[in-house]
């Protein structure tokens, strides 16, 4: 009678079973009817087995599959070929791969389907070199692989970009005589497209008879993917004379090629609009997006912002784009930047959650705008939606503190962020280098390479800025080495920072030979040249350079013509410099800038022509830049004009009244016209307004450290050795005619900051290397005198760097010609 019952049980528990498994908690409801029929030792049919299998499937869970399969094999039940696959297929779908190959392996037959569920399921998890190793082993065992396996297995060599294999499976397919239909053609279009022969899937998909929409799309999201724009565009006209309906995809692919601005890409563009609004697309969320995008990026802002109030139920892709589109391009003024910021609190009134586009991009926005205020609301935004350690938005935030001058803001940013990717460590080291934290910026590129990135060229040519500014000659040495072993050397952009290295280091000689040995030249080598030569007060050199690169067809920049004036005004050049001024807006269109104006100032006021400068002044339309008048206040004390200086300086500190610049020079002026009452009342109204002098800073680098010192320093561990050799050479050349400085506010003139920095260069460096020392102000008479009497009694070579030029010291005598 057991033997009577026991079938129908099964078949009405088979019967129960496939209805949960569609309904929203099959394991629940599967549980309360199945799990007394599990607890016995009687087996089942390989029908319910299978469904039990299935439902575990759905769920996501293997749980309750490996309850069906401990069944199976403590009932000794021996179950069929289809249930084997299905409980294989189980395993890979609940992200169970090991037991699936278990299975797999102790299956005493197997078909083409239990073959194929392996290599779909590892395709799907993503393990490529395991689903290649399962299609070997097929063919190793001669198994007659389907379609669908080869289908299978150009997904994985599309997504590994395995081209060689996905030669091989094209030609296994071509062998085996399954036929190229569009089940094939698709995946093959799809391999050799993103394997990048798209030409290749062109002729497999000219050879095809049954297309269908998945080809068509494939093909153009290939050329898309190609940037091969003009054979999209013949492949979307093809496709509509064929008859096929364009889908949103296909629209949406081939409106984002559009974005990359080819020829007539906006003319396309708006073509493709037409189209999309015949057969209504236009409103569609992905049509709609790529409509924002192509007219966002292609400038037309005024399309773009149409496109943007039509569509419905915005989402945050959609308002990304249009604030992207904002604030793309070269022209952004006030008025976009604050509309993107508006789009972006109209966002979150709509509800929407930002994401982390969203910010990036609208710091950025606060940066163009100058907002700090606004930037740290947003910075508290990303704080509470818990992305402070995302890499992109860690990277404008430290853009944005950097800005302010807040370092420490943009490092407590930086260590923040998980993910340190290049950008987020170039960001950093570009804006300590930008707020003349020269030695932190070096000190974070050395944390950079412990880490064993690799910098690019543009984080190598701000390290390389900061080795200029700073005078670290040496370091900028070892970072040339490091250019040379990684191969970034070859870059221009390198190659142009070593040459400005040098050149700003004092080494001009070293800035030469970069630029002898370059591969190529471009504008900004030559101009790099010409500055340096004028800096280095080698006039006649930088018009050599100017005509030779004239010659060679590289149009000067207004760089380049900074750098002759600078030349010019550097030597007393009048007739030169006036010419060239002349040339760069007649010849070349240039429109001079203040500081090309300004160089024409310095030029007529170290002429002594004070008059003719006041009066460019007023004409150059820059009579509101303090630059301006500071250089021709500064060429007033130098030809002692204390009329024309007072008049210039009450105007220069109507402009810049806490400028400490304005009344120092006044001072001067005042003082060396023995004018004692006007200069005490200058020093007065300075102590009104609490306007301190900004103090004489020199530095000098001796082995692999900066040494920097003040007037009259002693804090350094040398301080005995560097007096007690300062006294003796002021002793030495006292002999050979130098006069005692005076003492100014107590301290004397022999203690200046570069006469301490130049000594412990005497004493520390060897005998052949040249004293290099930068200072932070204009160098005084009395340390030019002295420095040039070092240098012959000491048989050294000095250079020395302040703000507005070098001077180089051999035998007694100075590179400036003692014109400064």
């Amino acid at each position: 009678m057991l033997l009577q019952v026991k079938p129908t049980k099964i078949r009405s528990l088979s019967t129960m079973i496939s209805i949960p498994i569609t309904s929203n908690h099959p394991i629940q409801q599967i549980e309360t009817i199945y799990q007394p029929q599990l607890d016995n030792s009687h087996s089942l049919d390989d029908a319910t087995y299978t469904k039990l299998a299935q439902s575990s499937t759905h769920s996501g869970s293997s749980t309750h599959g490996k309850l069906v399969q401990s069944h199976i094999i403590k009932t000794g039940y021996t179950p069929r070929l289809f249930l084997h696959n299905t409980l294989m297929n189980m395993y890979l779908k609940c992200d169970e791969p090991n037991l699936a190959l278990q299975l797999f392996d102790e299956m005493p037959e197997r078909n083409i389907v239990s073959w194929n569920s392996l290599i779909s399921g590892y395709t799907q998890l993503g393990q490529y070199v395991n689903a290649k190793e399962v299609f070997r082993e097929a063919r190793i065992e001669n198994v007659n692989v389907s379609k669908y396996t080869y289908a299978s297995m150009l997904s994985v060599c599309a997504r590994t970009g395995d081209l060689e294999l996905g030669k091989v499976i094209h030609g296994l397919i071509v062998v085996s005589g399954v036929g190229v239909d569009a089940f094939l053609t698709n995946p093959l279009v799809g391999m050799y497209s993103k394997c990048g022969r798209v030409d290749q899937a062109r002729v497999v998909f000219d050879k095809c008879d049954g297309l269908d929409d998945v080809s068509w799309n494939s093909m153009i999201a290939g050329y898309v993917k190609a940037g091969w724009h003009n054979e999209m565009l013949h492949i979307l006209v093809k496709m509509y004379r064929s008859g096929v309906k364009f889908s949103s995809y296909v629209l949406g692919s081939v409106l984002n090629a559009c974005c990359a601005n080819f020829n007539f890409s906006l003319l396309w563009g708006k073509l493709l609009h037409s189209c999309s609004v015949k057969l209504g697309w236009d409103l569609d969320v992905i049509v709609g997006t790529a409509l924002l995008d192509m007219y966002a990026k292609t400038g037309d802002l005024n399309n773009a912002v149409l496109v943007f109030n039509l569509l419905r139920d915005k989402n945050v892709v959609m308002y990304n784009a249009m604030i992207a589109g904002l604030l793309r391009g070269e022209d952004i003024n006030d008025e976009l930047v604050k509309n993107s910021l508006k789009l972006f609190i109209n966002m979150q009134r709509h509800g929407l959650k930002p994401s982390e586009f969203t910010f990036s991009t609208i710091v950025k926005a606060c940066i163009a705008f100058r907002d700090l205020e606004f930037g740290k609301q947003i910075h508290a935004h990303v704080i509470k939606n818990s992305l402070q350690s995302d890499e992109y938005i860690g990277s404008v935030l430290v853009e944005l503190y950097s800005s302010w001058s807040l370092t420490n803001d943009a490092l407590s940013c930086f260590d923040s962020t998980y993910k340190r990717d290049i950008v987020i460590w170039t960001s950093m080291i570009v804006g300590h280098a930008q707020n003349s934290e020269y030695e932190r910026a070096l000190g974070l590129f050395g944390e950079f390479l412990t880490f064993g990135l690799k910098p690019d060229e543009f984080t190598v040519s701000t390290v390389l800025s900061a080795c200029a500014n700073l005078g670290g000659v040496r370091y900028g040495e070892q970072i040339q080495s490091y250019s040379v072993k990684t191969g970034v050397i070859n870059s221009s952009v390198v190659v142009n920072s070593l040459i400005y290295m040098y050149a700003k280091s004092g080494d001009i000689d070293s800035a030469n030979r970069m630029f002898e040995v370059a591969d190529k030249f471009d504008v900004v080598s030559w101009s790099v040249m010409i500055c340096s030569a004028a800096y280095h007060g080698c006039a006649k050199e930088a018009l050599t350079i100017f005509d030779s690169m004239i010659s060679n067809g590289i149009a000067p920049n207004d760089v380049a013509f900074l750098g002759v004036l600078t030349a010019c005004s550097h030597r007393g050049l009048v007739d030169e410099g006036f010419r060239c001024y002349e040339t760069m807006k007649s010849d070349y269109g240039i429109t001079p800038t203040e500081k090309h104006c300004a160089c024409i100032v310095d030029l007529f006021g170290r002429a002594g022509r004070l008059s003719d400068a006041e009066s460019f002044i007023i004409e150059s339309g820059f009579s509101h830049a303090p630059v301006m008048w500071r250089s021709l206040l500064s060429s007033c004390r130098i030809h002692k004009n204390t009329e024309i200086g007072k008049r210039v300086a009450e105007r220069l500190i109507k402009l810049e009244p806490h400028a400490s610049s304005s009344y120092v020079l006044l001072y001067n002026i005042y003082n060396d016209a023995r004018m004692e009452t006007h200069a005490t009342k200058v020093r007065d109204l300075m102590t009104d307004r609490r306007i301190k002098k900004e103090p004489g800073l020199s530095w000098i680098e001796v082995g692999n450290r900066v040494h920097s010192f003040l007037v009259g320093d002693k804090s350094h561990p040398q301080s005995e050795k560097i007096y007690e050799k300062l006294d003796d050479m002021l002793e030495k050349i006292k002999k050979i005619g130098y006069v005692d400085g005076k003492k100014n506010n107590g301290l004397s003139v022999n203690h200046h900051s570069e006469k301490l920095a130049v000594v412990l260069g005497l004493i520390s460096l060897p005998l052949s290397a040249p004293v290099r020392v930068m200072k932070n102000l204009r160098v005084c008479q009395d340390c030019h005198t002295v420095m040039k009497l070092i240098s012959k009694v000491e048989s050294r070579e000095i250079i020395l760097r302040d703000p507005i030029r070098f001077h180089r010291f051999r035998d007694g005598t100075c590179s400036c010609g003692d014109y400064w």
